[in-house]
């Protein structure tokens, strides 16, 4: 397991803007690529009080954070840096008046920079499909008390799938009825996984297309059979509710897939703790 990334660790690899940025152009383009404008390899050289490289053959001025969360923001780039340091060192996310409180900045400015770093955590964390035993649960998140079979008002219902040692999968579903879920499943999880999920009858399904499913009876008691539970997604929602209540207060259903996004990249990539950062850095 990579070591913790410590505060003391990012400023010392990134003590300026021009680092940043030098870091983001070897990322991207390397020491040295083929030109855009003269079509040959050359290396590339600083552009002094630019944000821009130059091509030692034909002086093109190449721009590395063109295209990037970065392009058209006034923030420094060592305080980008830093918020994505916030984002891979915690358990319970960033809310938006933190990253104010942190960075200096506006509130308009610290809610762009975070749903920017989740829909670079959303790249970075590159979709495979589930495989091996699989746990299964569904969820209500926010708004009211549940008065109907669909959650109630103001609630936003998420579905979440867990592969045992493994990754994670959830996302907003606009309900939970097993036309919804039977198509979640087959566009995620390989055929022949052996699936354990609670009594809720949507799950009834899944013997039918190839996999092998176990039912335990929540409502009876009955919280593990052999190998099957569902603890480790029952573990995963804990955390995300427990978030949004403690951290984040409110996430409206327009935004819950982003937070969910950046829920599952941490619980993915967890093992890697210093490497996360670099695998955001990577994806830009």
């Amino acid at each position: 397991m990579s070591k913790k990334l410590t505060v003391q660790q990012l400023f010392s690899r990134f003590p300026d803007d021009d680092a940043c940025l030098q870091h983001v152009m070897d990322v991207r383009f390397g020491l040295k690529h083929v030109c855009g404008a003269c079509k040959q390899e050359a290396t590339f050289h600083r552009v002094t009080g630019r944000k821009a490289f130059a091509c030692a053959r034909c002086g093109d001025h190449l721009y590395p954070c063109a295209g990037t969360i970065f392009e058209d923001s006034r923030t420094s780039l060592q305080i980008w840096f830093y918020a994505m340091f916030l984002f891979v060192t915690t358990r319970h996310g960033v809310s938006a008046r933190e990253l104010e409180r942190v960075l200096g900045v506006t509130l308009k400015c610290a809610w762009r920079i975070g749903h920017k770093i989740r829909d670079l955590m959303d790249t970075a964390d590159v979709f495979q499909a589930l495989r091996g035993h699989i746990e299964m649960d569904e969820a209500y998140v926010g708004g009211k008390r549940p008065v109907s079979k669909w959650g109630g008002a103001g609630k936003t219902i998420v579905f979440g799938m867990k592969e045992r040692g493994g990754r994670t999968r959830a996302e907003v579903v606009p309900d939970a009825s097993m036309k919804t879920l039977k198509k979640v499943v087959l566009d995620t999880v390989e055929p022949g996984a052996t699936i354990s999920t609670d009594e809720w009858k949507s799950y009834g399904l899944l013997n039918k297309y190839g996999y092998t499913h176990e039912t335990l009876n929540h409502r009876a008691g009955e919280y593990v059979r052999g190998i099957h539970h569902t603890n480790s997604i029952e573990s995963f929602w804990r955390l995300f509710k427990n978030s949004v209540r403690s951290t984040h207060i409110h996430v409206s259903k327009k935004y819950m897939d982003k937070y969910l996004r950046e829920f599952t990249f941490r619980a993915n990539h967890r093992e890697k703790r210093n490497a996360m950062f670099d695998l955001l850095i990577a994806s830009i």
